[in-house]
């Protein structure tokens, strides 16, 4: 909270002390000024305000700065400013922005409908609900264990309300016991159940079934995150695993999927540790999880491709691996085997669809 300004005094209260120190009279001041009496008169009465060019003057026969008769006028309006109700009431609904905006972006969840409130102060209970907190100065307990991936950097507002929303949406969801041994079986098998992309549809189902829940919060703007992985109440038995859906193709939200696998099953998160996964790190956990995520995606790796890789090849391995063509695709893009803009992307399939469609699924 701003310090209380403390009690300031109209400057012609200063002014009117300087006077009868020099006994002069108010007329007398106003001749050596060069201005007519009415001037002097209203300045004192605090009628008239002090300007750069009557603080120079007064300053000049009262041999002060002019500072000084600038920064009196200042402080007293200051003060008179905050004893208003109305002034008081627009700088605590400012200071009250500043800390939702903190939290979250305000403007982006409004869009998006997280936050339906008309006024300022249903917007502040919407929040609070969010984040679940019991004031709106309060840190959320679940944020402190954040960390994101390339920096030690706490996250970002965007990336705040978007856990936040990842997390209530967890919170609905009924899982059975968190079962280790089979979330390593369903990531061993994963590749090659969403080489058809219709079933990227029923992961919720299948990761729920071994204790973890998988949720899908479209990415926001600007939040620069793939997916993130969490202990829901800081219980070990509780895994969250959330993706935003950026990148859309198969390969690349897959490969994110696998990443947030491989955290939770390396033992990367714990209650005292939020993964949240950005662009490419080189954090030792990061590079751990890549290949952890490499080898499930594509079970036994990439024979070498040929010199010029065509789509004939990618077809083929693809179908003797048994996954979508698009990982392949996707793998020799990773390994620089080929161009990102290459022509053989065209086309390639997205999830998009698929990842809404579980957010209506519970």
């Amino acid at each position: 909270m701003a310090p209380e300004l403390a009690e300031a005094f109209p400057p012609g209260d200063f002014l009117t002390e300087e006077l009868e120190a020099r006994h002069w009279s108010q007329s007398d001041f106003a001749q050596i000024l060069g201005r007519p009496a009415q001037f002097v008169s209203e300045i004192i009465a605090g009628k008239k305000e002090i300007t750069r060019e009557s603080a120079a003057q007064i300053g000049a026969a009262l041999g002060t700065g002019p500072e000084y008769w600038l920064n009196l006028q200042n402080s007293y309006l200051l003060w008179s400013q905050s004893r208003n109700e109305a002034t008081r009431k627009d700088l605590d609904e400012v200071k009250l922005r500043a800390r939702m905006n903190e939290l979250a972006p305000v403007s982006l969840l409004l869009k998006r409908g997280i936050l339906t409130g008309q006024s300022l102060t249903e917007q502040k209970d919407e929040l609070i609900k969010l984040f679940q907190i019991e004031h709106i100065e309060d840190t959320p307990r679940f944020l402190a264990a954040a960390r994101r991936s390339n920096q030690d950097e706490e996250p970002t507002p965007t990336q705040k309300a978007w856990l936040a929303c990842a997390r209530k949406r967890a919170q609905d969801l009924q899982v059975s016991s968190y079962d280790p041994v089979g979330l390593t079986e369903l990531a061993e098998r994963l590749s090659r159940l969403v080489a058809n992309p219709e079933n990227f549809s029923k992961l919720p189902a299948e990761f729920a079934a071994v204790g973890v829940r998988l949720v899908y919060v479209e990415a926001f703007p600007g939040s620069k995150l793939n997916g993130a992985s969490f202990l829901l109440d800081e219980d070990a038995e509780k895994p969250v695993i959330a993706l935003s859906g950026r990148g859309k193709r198969l390969d690349v939200v897959l490969f994110t999927l696998l990443h947030e696998v491989a955290h939770v099953l390396l033992g990367h998160v714990t209650p005292e540790r939020l993964v949240i996964d950005e662009d490419s790190s080189t954090e030792p956990a990061e590079l751990a999880a890549d290949e952890k995520a490499g080898e499930w995606q594509i079970p036994g790796g990439l024979p070498v491709p040929p010199t010029a890789v065509r789509r004939g090849w990618i077809e083929s391995t693809a179908q003797r691996i048994g996954v979508h063509s698009v990982v392949v695709l996707g793998r020799l893009q990773r390994d620089k085997a080929l161009d990102y803009r290459t022509a053989l992307a065209k086309g390639a399939p997205t999830v998009s669809s698929h990842l809404e469609r579980w957010s209506h699924s519970h």
